[in-house]
């Protein structure tokens, strides 16, 4: 007689529960499946995919592992600058400018009259090579906080933001022009686009201290940065920023203009004599230009001969600007012809970690041993293979 508790018997249960589970085969155990169709799809799937996942990749590279390169460069370029703070202290020289003033009179004609000013001029020193640390860049409004090295290459770039070497250094009479990347290696000015008329820079040299505040963010085509970064006005200290523009393209440049904050500042300087800045004068008129001629000597008075009237021709129409190097921006596909057998290089290399770790999992009869043999070699190559292939591509993307 049954309790009621016990469960009714079941055949298919207790056929099942005998039946024991066979046992999956190893990935390098099982057949070979056949040569067919299906086989060649399936083939030309997994290089799709291997490819997909090596973009994928790549894409990863550009958008971060560019940035720890960056980031070990700017921890250099940190002690650096410190070492260079401690070891200035070399005062800057002092030159006086005379301006002068024409004043006339109907007495005597001419009579010049001239007021003089001093300003300190900043010491010509060595020069500064490429890629050397020359100020310390600073805008809280974005979250900024980077060296400022010499120079625009894209090796320059690579370390931070670049100076070009024709502009004044930062706090100097001139336009002063830091380049950078908006998007890779750290992404310095990447958010140079969030900045409004009115919000602060900084700029540490081993000069001083200066701060700038924002007038203008202007978009120019990479041909057009003679217009806007040689120096206009040698009496004025202005700061030039310049990345990328649009996102993730090169087509255009974004340069965001800044004035110097004298009761902010430590004291402005005139750059060396031997600097790149144009000085008052320096540019030609073009052919066709319009020119207005001062007239000094208002009609019905007597012309001064004792003293000499000086040539006050203006020109009003367009003037030549000084050539300015192109920043590394300006790369395109192939550029750096170097950077082609290290990248071939690297790829066998790769290829060469990939069918080793394939055959060593074979050997093993096992498949996670291709990944355990073959992870972090493969990943410590394939970073100076995206490395090589990197400096292929336009600077842009």
């Amino acid at each position: 007689m049954s309790s009621g508790t016990d469960e009714p018997w079941d055949p298919i249960r207790a056929a099942g529960s005998r039946v024991k589970r066979r046992k999956r085969v190893p990935h390098f155990l099982r057949p070979k499946p056949p040569h067919d169709w299906r086989w060649v799809v399936g083939g030309v799937g997994k290089v799709l995919i291997s490819l997909g996942l090596l973009m994928f990749a790549f894409t990863g590279y550009q958008l971060w592992g560019t940035g720890i390169q960056t980031a070990r460069e700017q921890a250099g370029l940190r002690d650096d600058f410190n070492r260079l703070l401690s070891a200035t202290t070399v005062a800057p020289a002092t030159v006086a400018t005379t301006t002068t003033n024409t004043v006339v009179t109907t007495d005597t004609g001419l009579t010049p009259t001239s007021t003089t000013s001093t300003v300190p001029t900043a010491p010509d020193g060595p020069p500064i090579g490429d890629g050397d640390v020359i100020a310390r860049l600073r805008i809280a409004s974005i979250d900024l906080d980077v060296y400022v090295v010499q120079g625009v290459g894209k090796d320059d770039l690579s370390k931070g933001p670049g100076h070009f070497g024709e502009t004044p250094m930062p706090g100097q009479l001139g336009n002063s022009a830091i380049a950078g990347h908006r998007t890779t290696y750290g992404a310095p000015f990447g958010d140079l686009d969030e900045l409004q008329p009115g919000d602060l820079i900084q700029v540490s040299t081993i000069a001083g201290e200066f701060t700038y505040s924002v007038t203008e963010t202007v978009i120019v085509d990479p041909s057009e940065y003679g217009a806007v970064i040689p120096t206009v006005d040698p009496t004025i200290a202005i700061l030039s920023l310049v990345t990328c523009h649009p996102e993730y393209s090169s087509r255009q440049r974004m340069v965001v203009k800044a004035s110097l904050v004298l009761e902010q500042s430590d004291q402005v300087m005139a750059p060396p004599p031997n600097t790149f800045a144009p000085q008052p004068g320096a540019t030609l008129p073009d052919e066709g230009a319009d020119t207005t001629t001062v007239e000094t000597t208002p009609s019905g008075a007597p012309a001064a001969t004792a003293s000499p009237v000086p040539d006050t021709t203006i020109a009003t129409g367009p003037t030549s600007t000084a050539r300015v190097t192109d920043d590394a921006f300006s790369g395109g596909w192939f550029d750096d012809t170097a950077a082609i057998p290290h990248a071939i290089a690297w790829g066998l290399v790769l290829l060469a970690v990939v069918a080793a770790a394939y055959f060593l999992g074979r050997w093993a009869k096992r498949l996670y041993v291709c990944f355990l043999v073959g992870a972090v070699p493969a990943v410590i190559v394939m970073y100076f293979f995206f490395e090589n292939v990197n400096r292929l591509l336009p600077p842009g993307l």
